[in-house]
Parts: C-alpha cells; structure tokens; sequence
C-alpha cells in the first residue's frame, strides 16, 4: 500500500470553530484510534487530494505539529452537497497488532479467455469490506481475469490473499464472462 505524508495542525473542537476553518479555506478533520482520546486537526484541501480523489486507498502518515506521525487510513469524508468542497475527514489510526476493518475497491486485470471468444465480462462487485493487520492491507483487491472462460465466474473464494479476510461470503461472485446473446439459442 502506497503511503503518504500529510502535515496538518491541530485545532479546537465545536461548530464555530469548524466554520471559521472553513472559512479560513481549510479542511477540519479528526483523528481516531483506539483507546486514545480523538485528535482534531486542520489540514489544506489540495493536500488532501491525492488521498480522497483516487480509486486506491491510501496508508498516510499525519504528521501533526510538534508530535511524531501517526500512520492512518481515511476513514470517512463528507462533502458539500452544492460546491463539492470537502467538509470534514476522519482519519482512523492503525496500531500494528490490532486488525482494521475499511473498504477497498475491486480491479480487474487483463482479458479474458471468455472476452477473446466474444462473451462480455459483467463486474457484480466493484468495493469489499476487509479486515486485516496494517501490515497486509492492500490498496485494491486485484482480481486477474486472464483465464476467465465463457459461463465462468470468479468468487471470493477463488482469491488468495494472506492474512485478509473478506467482509462478505466467501461464495459472493466478483465477476463472470456471459456468453454473447443469441448464441445460447444457437447451441
């Protein structure tokens, strides 16, 4: 997983203080770890950038002033409904033996056996739910299709992945190649 150094400062807490940041052109956000008390912070918008407008998550290293950084991952981010702006980012703090539970997006690699004979690839799930160490997060579940046949699909259970485990059935269906239509009267 690709890590990146954010700085940010730290804030107070409450509504006025968060519309006065907003104002000011910054992002209010908070830190949250387990067992820890939570720590608000304020950060730039376009430092943000690279961790909120991307398909992959991201391990960031917040680094608050004054204090050694804290590694983390993007927990939850609200936007303004009208402008798009980004309001407020949770970050959650990652302790090394304490397993984590985010949400990562599925990708697809490479064609398809199934594809070069005509069938269409139908993606049913684009983002899984796991839970792992941060020492085994992965930035996407990479899911190679290069084998994948016409009628064939690939499950959750097909994946090898050590040490992460998925928050949904082992049996969910990723992804299947169909046949084209009209051949199923054919044969």
């Amino acid at each position: 997983m690709k890590e990146i150094a954010l700085k940010a400062k730290k804030r107070d807490t409450g509504k006025q203080v968060s519309k006065r940041i907003r104002r000011e052109g910054l992002v209010p956000g908070i830190f949250y770890m387990n067992g820890e008390a939570a720590l608000p912070f304020q950060v730039n918008p376009m430092d943000l950038r690279p961790i909120v407008y991307t398909a992959s998550k991201k391990l960031i290293s917040l680094e608050l002033e004054g204090e050694s950084p804290r590694q983390c991952v993007l927990k939850d981010i609200k936007f303004d409904p009208v402008t798009d702006s980004i309001l407020h980012v949770d970050f959650l703090g990652l302790h090394k033996d304490h397993k984590v539970n985010i949400q990562v997006p599925v990708v697809i690699k490479g064609s398809s056996l199934g594809q070069r004979k005509g069938g269409n690839l139908q993606q049913v799930i684009h983002t899984v739910g796991i839970k792992c160490l941060p020492a085994n997060l992965v930035d996407a579940i990479e899911v190679d299709i290069t084998n994948l046949d016409l009628g064939k699909s690939i499950h959750f259970r097909d994946l090898n992945l050590e040490g992460v485990e998925f928050n949904m059935p082992l049996d969910a269906m990723i992804c299947a190649v169909n046949a084209p239509r009209g051949s199923q009267a054919q044969a």
